[in-house]
């Protein structure tokens, strides 16, 4: 786990809120609110990677875009870097599900746009090469001239992690990037992914469905409750050592621990709807022991 506390503060949630107008069946607004998730609140420091996991409904991708400018809060907000975040910026690059990638431009086109609009001082030599650098990282050499059609899924996320990461990012935000990617191919990018962060220290937030997944790349995963009116119930540390590989990881009593426990939070939220009365819907740092047996599978909710 990456030791945060004499790292710089690189983002803050501060008591964010979100509500959206309910409407009738013409599309006009019924002066009515429905409350997605409320007093969101947490710290992200340099160099950490935090994953937030929870059921469907609970605002985990409304989160996300909040963080990137896309949105805004109903309340509080998000501080990057001191200033509270209003419109989107290269200073938080978004690796999406659905690649976005634009379509008419090649491989390298993808990435050396970024590039050029984060140095606009910089000469064409000198962008071309950094765009280079990061195709090569990603694994993506010989496939330069190629366009997004010709990419099979996982090269076009490849394409996508280049082009968040050449920039460097005051914060990686990552919305499920693997999600339409076999399971073969998300492992290799995974590790790829891993190695390019542990390169640059960037600071990560991502949102997953997958726990395994969660557990292999972060430091700390963030829970949220059940929507409507979700709230963030706790963070548990991940204190298995790195460089972590899927072997070592599943061999390591903190790996069942760690599993086990998001997993009996999350079965009694799909069960009841709410959390047991010991959590209480507080935010922690720490999480508590739970019992081993679970097997290693990959568990998506």
């Amino acid at each position: 786990m990456t030791d945060s506390s004499n790292r710089k503060l690189a983002m803050r949630v501060d008591h964010v809120s979100k509500n959206f107008p309910v409407l009738s069946g013409s599309g006009n607004s019924t002066g009515d609110t429905f409350c997605v998730f409320q007093n969101v609140n947490f710290d992200v420091h340099e160099g950490e990677f935090i994953s937030m996991v929870g059921h469907s409904g609970c605002g985990k991708s409304t989160l996300l875009n909040i963080m990137a400018g896309f949105d805004r809060p109903s309340s509080g907000g998000i501080i990057v870097d001191g200033k509270e975040v209003t419109e989107p910026g290269l200073d938080r690059m978004v690796v999406f599900q659905s690649f976005a990638l634009m379509p008419w431009l090649t491989c390298f086109d993808n990435v050396r746009v970024a590039v050029r609009s984060a140095h606009p001082d910089w000469s064409s030599p000198e962008i071309d090469e950094h765009t280079q650098k990061y195709i090569d990282v990603m694994g993506l050499t010989g496939s330069e001239k190629k366009r997004p059609a010709m990419l099979s899924g996982g090269m076009r996320q490849r394409v996508g992690i280049a082009r968040a990461f050449c920039v460097n990012p005051k914060v990686l935000l990552l919305d499920e990037p693997f999600a339409q990617i076999d399971a073969l191919t998300r492992g290799v990018i995974q590790d790829e992914l891993m190695t390019m962060w542990q390169k640059t220290n960037a600071t990560v937030f991502m949102v997953t469905h997958d726990v395994d997944e969660a557990i292999l790349l972060s430091d700390r995963i963030a829970l949220m409750s059940n929507g409507p009116e979700a709230e963030l119930a706790k963070i548990i540390d991940v204190n298995i050592p790195r460089p972590r590989t899927r072997q070592q990881m599943i061999e390591s009593p903190e790996y069942t621990r760690v599993r086990n426990h998001i997993l009996k939070f999350l079965i009694s939220h799909q069960k009841n709807g709410t959390a047991p009365p010991e959590q209480n819907n507080s935010a922690s740092t720490n999480s508590t022991s739970s019992a081993a047996g679970d097997s290693p599978q990959k568990v998506s909710v």
